[in-house]
């Protein structure tokens, strides 16, 4: 496959041979993409980040290294509805250059404040529409609100992707409730001696659910439909019986 028919497809020509070396090389490092798509690593990094912008790449730490894989082809679908004919005379080619959806990870592990980081923004990069979360005031007291108030929320809004969240009824999580109308966001409470959380839980795109430890300073993104439903139908169920 000629990375030009990616251009075609709304990827600059760097974009397009960094895309088709992650499909051939899968789960890997910055080197070995540069190397194959016989460009400067100072570019490759550029381009990466322009990709998962685009929902067409992720990057995985694991073990105090960096390693980055291309998302499923069928994403182009997403970003570019205006060329909708055209990427679906290339989607079999693109899914018969590697069988992606098995060789993704079906559970991505993160550390540190950075990890979380990308845990957090990893639900704005997929076009969801609605993200659902479930947290306490643990967000508050063991990461602090800098990230949320002046990264994640203006990013989230500027989407325009709307948030249903529930957490404990007190002091902390009614004031931070305060704003819900324009932070696109509706909130409902359930008692605190029931409602006994100290993670961060949110679901997303109908596959991803990612559970953050704050204090504890790790996370994970679960990647599958069935955990979905079932995290959804807890979900849905609570927030029928919250106030």
């Amino acid at each position: 496959m000629q990375h030009n028919q990616l251009q075609d497809a709304g990827l600059n020509e760097t974009e397009a041979k960094i895309y088709l070396a992650s499909l051939e090389l899968g789960q890997t490092s910055v080197s070995r993409i540069a190397k194959k798509a016989g460009i400067k690593r100072t570019t490759v990094y550029l381009s990466l980040e322009n990709l998962m912008q685009k929902g067409l790449a992720s990057v995985i730490k694991k073990d105090g290294k960096v390693y980055y894989y291309a998302e499923d082809p069928r994403n182009l679908e997403r970003i570019m509805t205006e060329k909708q004919e055209r990427i679906s005379n290339l989607m079999p080619e693109l899914l018969a250059f590697t069988n992606l959806i098995d060789k993704k990870p079906e559970i991505r592990y993160f550390e540190g404040e950075e990890g979380i980081k990308d845990v957090i923004m990893d639900s704005l990069n997929y076009g969801t529409k609605e993200i659902l979360m479930m947290f306490s005031e643990s967000y508050l007291s063991d990461f602090g609100e800098e990230f949320f108030e002046g990264t994640y929320r203006p990013e989230r809004i500027r989407r325009k992707i709307s948030s249903r969240v529930l957490m404990p009824n007190n002091e902390q999580m009614l004031n931070f409730s305060s704003n819900n109308t324009q932070s696109l966001r509706q909130s409902r409470f359930l008692p605190p001696d029931l409602f006994k959380i100290n993670i961060q839980i949110m679901l997303y795109e109908k596959n991803k659910i990612s559970i953050l430890s704050y204090k504890e300073r790790f996370a994970f993104i679960i990647d599958s439909p069935a955990i979905y439903d079932s995290f959804k139908g807890i979900f849905e169920t609570m927030w029928a019986g919250a106030k």
